[in-house]
């Protein structure tokens, strides 16, 4: 067996097993390579909502991240809960511009939590997104980074974030399609922002309330196919079609009381002899 890509996440914790670094390392092995991580906040929380966030200081972050770039070959790395805006210079000093990053912008859970502060959502837009490759915002953590109203057209909204400086993906997850695009079309589409250009990409919608960690599926995703070299509308097609799947998979499941997880690794169910 060939030697594995590594791909590094640096994220929170979810207790839950549904999001966080939970997702992203089930994710990276689902695909094939060797994750690798920081952790930046150790929370307390399941299906139904966060309950206790415990930060990891900035230096001790900065500590994981610089010993797994000192010992092993990462060909990409994405970000999920930073936390605070110190954990944030740290991603930019350490990972931007040295390989293809990733941000998920995670300021609001599933659950409605917030996970960042106004201080963060700086960092985000004079620090990180300026140095890094891709930003995979939903329509709530767009209007967020831009100061945009929430019903902003999705187009005029993902061109907002992309003037920050990366390339965008704005991930349309919601039932009926794109944020803002109301009810009953059966589809959903990202929005791929490169060099000021557009493109829309579509999927079926998949009716489901088992959607907890799509978000942090997604971006893993992403992240693993640009360390394969893959372009950023080529991996974008290959992470919304594996979310696609993730949510089709684990649509039946009954876990918890509330969103339920996203399945992370596609496996047969057992069959009795």
């Amino acid at each position: 067996m060939a030697t594995p890509l590594v791909v590094l996440s640096v994220a929170g914790t979810d207790s839950g097993g549904a999001a966080g670094l939970a997702a992203d390392l089930a994710t990276f092995a689902a695909l094939g390579v060797h994750g690798t991580c920081a952790v930046t906040a150790v929370t307390a929380q399941d299906t139904t909502g966060v309950h206790r966030v415990t930060p990891i200081d900035a230096d001790d972050v900065r500590a994981q991240i610089r010993s797994v770039l000192d010992d092993l070959p990462v060909a990409a790395a994405k970000t999920g809960m930073l936390g605070c805006a110190e954990v944030a210079h740290v991603v930019a000093d350490l990972l931007a511009g040295s390989l293809p990053l990733v941000v998920d912008p995670v300021l609001v859970a599933t659950s409605g939590a917030v996970l960042g502060d106004a201080a963060l959502v700086r960092a985000y837009r004079e620090v990180l997104l300026p140095r890094a490759d891709v930003v995979t915002p939903n329509g709530d953590e767009a209007a967020a980074l831009t100061g945009l109203p929430r019903d902003t057209d999705p187009e005029a909204l993902a061109l907002a974030v992309h003037a920050l400086g990366p390339a965008v993906v704005l991930t349309g997850g919601e039932p009926g399609g794109v944020p803002g695009s109301g009810p009953g079309s059966g589809t959903c589409r990202d929005l791929v922002v490169r060099d000021g250009v557009v493109t829309v990409l579509e999927h079926p919608a998949v009716e489901t309330t088992n959607d907890h960690g799509t978000g942090c599926t997604y971006s893993a995703t992403l992240a693993v196919h640009l360390a394969r070299g893959l372009d950023l509308e080529a991996a974008a097609r290959h992470a919304q079609a594996f979310v696609a799947e993730a949510l089709a998979v684990s649509a039946p499941w009954v876990l918890g009381h509330g969103r339920g997880p996203v399945a992370h690794v596609f496996t047969q169910p057992h069959k009795e002899n």
